[in-house]
């Protein structure tokens, strides 16, 4: 890839079967015909944010500096919230709804601008289809060389997911992987987990605990684990299965990290 060239990434929740995908990246074409379009993911489950965010934050910091984020999980199209553009630290661009979908990636520090400058927007704005009309449009002005304060006003903030604060060693679930898995927002930083340590999980038939361990062949097919997941965070798991249907437990579910219970 020449150095000069731009990258423009895509995360939705639109699924590939409509075309509204393809909508977006033909607009992005045509405004920047030398940008690279990447997908992130479409599958995200319908109007997750969170789980959108989650994915946005787990990719983007891989992507080179200049690479400009699409996210467009918006439950609210046409409402109150804000279309925006991020430049956050590192270099990166976020364009997409201001509903706490970008908060987790663009990095701070980070400047935020709503997108209203008419050179952004489409010259007739469906309003329920900000991704093709709206967010494709700027990133694919930005992506051809246009600067991010040039969008618009820029806003006091960016709005923050409303997820529980991290911590290390209580907390709680906070995504269900397309596998099952059990996402909390414990934080570990990655390396060998103590061996003492097991992740006690609330259930609707009461608490389970899982070992803490480095990976899931560390267990028996079919047996609980928990481990740190490659975002740092305490996951739960069934190998070969699913924790989320093992145990009836999704978002919201309690966790926390204790002694590990000794073999009878």
């Amino acid at each position: 890839m020449d150095s000069g060239r731009r990258i423009v990434t895509f995360t939705t929740d639109f699924g590939t079967a409509d075309g509204y995908v393809g909508a977006m990246k033909g607009v992005v074409a045509r405004l920047a015909p030398d940008a690279a379009l990447v997908d992130v993911a479409h599958d995200v489950a319908a109007q997750d944010v969170v789980g959108g965010a989650l994915g946005l934050a787990a990719a983007a910091p891989f992507f080179p500096a200049g690479t400009v984020h699409v996210a467009v999980v918006d439950p609210g199209v046409g409402g109150a919230r804000a279309e925006v553009v991020v430049s956050g630290a590192g270099g990166q661009v976020f364009v997409g709804p201001d509903n706490g979908l970008l908060s987790l990636a663009a990095a701070t520090p980070r400047r935020t601008f709503r997108i209203a400058a008419a050179r952004f927007r489409a010259a007739t704005v469906s309003p329920t289809f900000h991704g093709r009309d709206v967010f494709a449009v700027a990133a694919g002005r930005i992506a051809a060389g246009a600067a991010v304060e040039d969008a618009g006003p820029e806003l006091a903030a960016l709005a923050e997911l409303p997820l529980p604060p991290p911590g290390d060693a209580a907390g709680e679930v906070i995504h269900v992987d397309r596998f099952g898995n059990l996402v909390t927002n414990i934080v570990i930083d990655l390396g060998p987990p103590p061996a003492s340590s097991a992740a006690r999980v609330a259930t609707p038939a009461g608490t389970v605990e899982a070992p803490l361990c480095r990976t899931y062949g560390d267990v028996a097919p079919g047996a609980l684990v928990a481990y740190v997941g490659s975002a740092n965070l305490v996951e739960i798991a069934v190998r070969d299965g699913s924790a989320a249907e093992r145990l009836g437990a999704g978002r919201g579910a309690a966790v926390r990290l204790v002694p590990k219970a000794p073999a009878p």
